[in-house]
């Protein structure tokens, strides 16, 4: 019987900070995360939890690393796009340490399903970077029926081989996720990474397959959608997450595994982000802030409830250090293990976070309550913990802390390598297409 941990890593896209009814829910007519919200009962939520990046591909870089964004070339495209198709340069290099492969070569059994969203073959790929197994798609954003990304290239693998099956992409990455479990015995600990498209667009249910070939290969959906199709996908993936918690008890594997879920990034169009202001792609807490349960009975009580911010790489080093790997000297971790957190909700240790976007200009420290951001030139100043929506700007009543938190940014930043010239911001839309809010 092996004691170390198994790890599930459960990663929603573009998912709102309040769309889970353990987060207060959206208003849906039905119970739209039943299976979470019993995750959450049964082991620890997070109210301060934010992504590493407001834009997916970044967060995931700093996820597969532990490691801010930023020391990578692929996390400076906002997010990586079409042009990431046959570049050998925007993407996670094999070569580099990434959880999964730090896991496997102690002795882990590895395993992806989902989106990769982390540069394409031959040149990049989940089995160059630690997984023993994937199936999912390699791009950003794949139909949920014609499994075509948004260029219209087929995007549905295998391992390395594409592959032409029918079915719900959100059932797809379930099925393999329980399989895989399934497989599984307690001689040898697992990673199992989880990555879903839900609720990412297009806005398709399992009932919407005449909307998939309507918009094909035009997959942004710009013109389509609900509030009831965005829950119903939520809906979707939480059926599968119940389904994967209840393979776990039935091979006896629940108790020492740690299942983490959350998002790589503030929701999109039809998310609720409330009480924060601002969705993907901003430095705001809207595009910052997501959700996060940590169940784990063997070591994390039930009902807590910790307010601790933390960073998506933060549980990279928390996993890590759970299977007893050692930090590598050559790719010192940036993110911290949470494990006095989840034995005691309430430490909160002082510590600062940093982050920048080419896309506006934009650039944002947190230390404690305190918020430096500074967006198209502008600086403000907000504390967080009094004005979570970020509405009074304080920065003219505390120069000297915005001058202190500018300083200690640009510090950091000093310490990053700077934003290629030639780094994309790709929008999915923009005034042509949706109005934007004054506020």
């Amino acid at each position: 019987m092996n004691s170390r941990p198994n790890f599930i890593f459960i990663l929603a896209d573009d998912l709102g900070s309040a769309d889970l009814g353990c987060y207060g829910g959206a208003g849906a007519s039905f119970d739209v995360s039943p299976n979470i919200d019993r995750m959450a009962k049964e082991g620890m939520r997070f109210t301060h939890a934010m992504a590493n990046s407001p834009v997916c591909s970044p967060t995931r870089f700093a996820l597969m690393t532990g490691r801010y964004q930023y020391r990578f070339r692929g996390a400076a495209e906002e997010p990586m796009g079409g042009n990431a198709r046959g570049s050998s340069v925007l993407g996670l290099p094999p070569d580099v340490l990434t959880l999964a492969s730090r896991l496997r070569d102690s002795g882990y059994r590895t395993a992806l399903t989902g989106k990769w969203h982390l540069g394409h073959g031959p040149t990049f790929g989940p089995r160059q970077s630690g997984y023993d197994y994937f199936f999912g798609a390699t791009a950003g954003a794949v139909d949920y029926f014609t499994h075509m990304d948004s260029r219209g290239n087929h995007d549905l693998w295998e391992n390395e081989t594409e592959i032409h099956e029918d079915g719900y992409f959100t059932d797809m990455v379930s099925d393999r996720a329980v399989k895989w479990i399934d497989e599984q015995s307690a001689d040898k600990p697992f990673l199992l990474s989880v990555h879903y498209t839900a609720p990412h667009w297009p806005w398709e249910t399992r009932d919407d397959r005449e909307e998939a070939l309507r918009i094909s290969p035009k997959i942004s959906h710009v013109d389509g959608g609900s509030l009831d199709t965005y829950w119903r996908m939520i809906h979707h993936m939480d059926e599968g997450i119940g389904r994967m918690m209840a393979a776990l008890e039935a091979k006896g594997l629940a108790d020492n595994t740690l299942v983490i879920f959350t998002s790589d990034n503030g929701g999109e169009r039809y998310s609720k982000n409330w009480p924060f202001v601002g969705g993907k792609m901003d430095l705001l807490e809207g595009g910052l802030r997501v959700p996060l349960v940590a169940r784990w009975p063997a070591r994390i009580e039930a009902g807590g409830v910790s307010a601790t911010p933390n960073l998506t790489m933060d549980w990279t080093a928390t996993m890590l250090a759970a299977a007893g790997v050692a930090d590598d000297a050559a790719a010192p971790l940036d993110g911290v293990d949470m494990a006095p957190v989840l034995a005691d909700a309430t430490r909160n240790p002082p510590r600062k976070f940093y982050w920048r976007m080419n896309h506006r200009k934009q650039a944002a420290m947190r230390d404690g309550r305190w918020k430096y951001l500074a967006i198209d030139s502008h600086e403000y100043l907000f504390d967080v913990d009094t004005d979570p929506r970020e509405r009074a700007n304080l920065a003219k009543r505390e120069p000297v802390r915005l001058e202190t938190m500018r300083a200690e940014w640009h510090a950091w930043a000093a310490t990053m390598p700077g934003i290629p010239a030639d780094a994309q911001v790709h929008l999915v839309f923009t005034e042509a297409e949706l109005p934007r809010a004054t506020f």
